[in-house]
């Protein structure tokens, strides 16, 4: 990584305020005064600035309970957002790993790695997401089948792929799908004549909503969680 992005990344100084700072000589690496702001580092290499070592910082992998009411955006001139309710440093930098609407709770993923972002939103990897399902209406039996085949979103040129759906009670059900159209959960079931009441999402590949999380908490994700959600 060249040294001017390496400490815009990580300090408060932008590229341009690198240049004057590598000018008043006021960064070494390994103990030598820097020439030049473009000066690619080696991963071993120890960067000082005003004789403080700046450090890299590791990524974040953040779980939380999204409440009711909260838009999943970096900001929003209307809506509270996601990232008010997070009381962490640097909290700007998170992308939001699968978006919830406004009226739906439960599982979101932050995260300042983007590649591990795109492995679980990328269309291609077909993440498996499961929510429980609360309709106005009772749930027809024939829905399972439907799912299981493909459902015909309005305005839509391709079917859903096949989605699990398991019938709790007359009006809950817990839905399995494999990608994340634009309000897909609620389209899927206006095509069968219903209407989605309450929705809330339990997992995201092979992370499940901590219970112990109330809505508006949230948790670093476990080692295990970050590799296995990618698997």
């Amino acid at each position: 990584m060249r040294l001017d992005k390496f400490l815009s990344q990580y300090t408060n100084y932008s590229r341009s305020q690198v240049q004057q700072l590598v000018k008043a000589h006021r960064v070494t690496i390994n103990g030598e005064p820097v020439k030049k702001a473009d000066h690619k580092l080696a991963s071993d290499d120890q960067v000082m600035l005003d004789n403080q070592r700046i450090e890299a910082f590791s990524s974040r992998y953040i779980m939380l309970h999204k409440p009711l009411g909260y838009v999943c955006a970096n900001s929003d001139g209307e809506h509270p957002v996601v990232l008010d309710l997070l009381d962490i440093p640097r909290k700007q930098d998170l992308q939001i790993a699968g978006r919830l609407d406004i009226d739906t709770t439960g599982l979101v993923l932050l995260t300042d790695d983007g590649q591990w972002n795109h492995r679980i939103t990328a269309p291609k990897q077909e993440c498996t997401k499961i929510y429980l399902v609360s309709t106005a209406d009772p749930i027809n039996e024939a829905a399972i089948q439907l799912f299981a085949h493909g459902v015909q979103l309005h305005g839509e040129k391709n079917l859903t792929l096949p989605a699990q759906l398991e019938i709790l009670d007359s009006h809950t059900a817990r839905l399995q799908i494999h990608e994340g159209k634009y309000h897909q959960v609620k389209r899927m079931f206006a095509a069968m004549g219903n209407r989605v009441v309450q929705l809330h999402r339990e997992h995201i590949g092979s992370i499940q909503l901590d219970p112990m999380l109330a809505p508006g908490e949230y948790r670093a994700l476990t080692a295990a969680e970050i590799q296995e959600a990618t698997q």
